[in-house]
């Protein structure tokens, strides 16, 4: 591990870079979140993505998959939010909602967090408190999931199955544009795989910029490529060539000159009157040759467990569980050309062209 110093502005400071070549092929939980370093090599990624599932999309029809589960099991903050103002939650205010409490989940100090919890229930059952105890246990209930299905077995992030989706792509220093970015995890991953390019991200929620990427733990280790050796590299968010836009996507500035556009959970969040719109967000800008990336939410019972315990965090605004079928024969019915497909821990994954 290292410590590395930097130079900047003319000072030399010392960067929280805590891993480095040598660390390769390890693993460490910290109270927040995994560090993985595991999988270098292409062949060992193949176990965390189970592809080729469909083998002519043109023959698939909507009779044969049937339509994605929608989660209808709405947060109290959406409804004690329409109670006080007598309408609907707008989208936009949804997803601000949504973003700060999501971050909160991100930030917790799990260890810590459950310490506090168990002492707070044995003290509550101890003095026969009994709704106060069923409180705790709530909560206890939503910081158990939260660390088996982020820390333990990182499936939020899922560096390994990300890498599995990513990797392959005939690309070099691409330039990366990532709609609905939030934390921006995604981007720079790829940078990290496909470096020397630009990232930028964009997201119409400015809590994203300050916060959820703001704050992403400078840390955290990206496994990637070194360009001048083609050996194995980590890689730190500071290393990258990052911008942040935020602002609606449908006013970004930009024509189709992005070598890749990847989303994240976006298009399960538009009702099927509106998903030709969200797909054709990828197409608006992407290089005739380019490369799209999306992902979806899983149908699967951990994902409904998912958000059905941790309603109250997640459940803001519309959103859908689908299968990897389901997913695909969106995207090819929208005109592109489905190069690969695959399911990883708690995501469908399509790597995409326009037809």
């Amino acid at each position: 591990m290292s410590l590395p110093l930097t130079e900047t502005r003319g000072e030399t400071v010392e960067r929280n870079w805590p891993y480095d070549e040598s660390d390769i092929g390890q693993t460490a939980l910290f109270p927040q979140y995994r560090a993985d370093l595991r999988s270098p090599h292409p062949t060992e990624l193949n176990a965390f993505i189970q592809d080729n599932i469909v083998k002519d999309w043109s023959s698939l029809t909507w009779k044969q998959v049937g339509k994605p589960f929608r989660v209808v099991n709405y947060a109290e903050g959406k409804r004690r939010w329409e109670e006080k103002n007598g309408d609907t939650l707008p989208v936009q205010k949804s997803w601000e909602l949504f973003n700060q409490s999501f971050h909160t989940l991100f930030m917790k100090d799990v260890p810590t967090e459950r310490k506090r919890v168990m002492t707070a229930l044995l003290k509550n059952v101890s003095q026969l408190h009994w709704k106060r105890a069923a409180r705790v246990l709530g909560e206890l209930e939503e910081l158990t999931l939260w660390n088996t299905a982020h820390r333990i077995q990182d499936a939020i992030w899922d560096p390994r199955g990300k890498r599995a989706l990513f990797q392959g792509l005939d690309i070099d220093k691409p330039r990366v544009l990532f709609l609905g970015a939030a934390d921006g995890y995604e981007a720079m991953q790829l940078y990290a795989m496909y470096p020397g390019g630009e990232v930028v991200l964009v997201d119409y929620d400015d809590f994203c910029r300050t916060d959820r990427f703001g704050k992403f733990p400078e840390q955290y280790p990206f496994l990637g490529v070194d360009p001048n050796t083609g050996s194995h590299k980590v890689w730190y968010k500071d290393q990258m060539n990052i911008s942040f836009i935020t602002d609606d996507i449908r006013n970004l500035p930009f024509g189709r000159e992005f070598d890749i556009v990847v989303s994240v959970g976006l298009i399960e969040h538009f009702p099927d009157e509106h998903k030709a719109e969200a797909i054709d967000f990828h197409r608006r800008f992407l290089k005739p040759d380019g490369y799209a990336i999306l992902t979806t939410p899983r149908l699967q019972w951990k994902s409904r467990l998912f958000y059905h315990v941790l309603a109250e965090w997640m459940n803001y605004t519309y959103r859908e569980l689908m299968t990897v079928q389901q997913m695909g024969l969106y995207l090819y019915e929208s005109g592109f050309e489905i190069l690969r497909h695959g399911t990883i821990k708690a995501h469908n994954g399509i790597v995409a062209r326009i037809r």
